[in-house]
């Protein structure tokens, strides 16, 4: 499987919630820059909660990536689920079945990230795309 990896800029703005979930979850509308074998924009929704431990708290996102993976173009979801459990992470982000399209119709894979010292967020993608070895 081909891997790829790179550094990205994340923007998170706070959104409004629905009224029945206020005071329990924060919603976040996601925009991030991709660079490097993945040159893309990307749009996205997270719901997020926290608990009265320290240290744990759980997420779900999805977001649309708009732009050229190895030089393909095309656009594909992305499925985020985490999960902090008194401090350990768990992070699952995997390519929604079906929704790669252009040069990227039939994409599957898992996303890795990585925040480093200093903030300085990467990616390492590992993806299958037919005809790709």
């Amino acid at each position: 499987m081909p891997q790829v990896e790179g550094p990205f800029q994340v923007k998170l703005s706070p959104q409004p919630l629905h009224a029945a979930a206020e005071g329990m979850f924060g919603r976040m509308a996601l925009d991030k820059r991709f660079e490097g074998a993945l040159h893309a924009d990307s749009r996205g929704e997270m719901l997020a909660a926290t608990t009265a431990v320290p240290g744990s708290a759980g997420y779900v996102a999805l977001e649309k990536v708009d732009g050229a993976l190895d030089g393909r173009r095309g656009s594909f979801l992305l499925l985020h689920s985490g999960l902090m459990n008194r401090g350990q992470a768990e992070l699952t982000i995997v390519v929604v079945p079906d929704s790669g399209s252009g040069e990227l119709e039939g994409l599957s894979g898992r996303m890795k990230i990585d925040i480093r010292e200093g903030g300085a967020h990467f990616y390492r993608f590992e993806y299958a795309l037919p005809g790709v070895e």
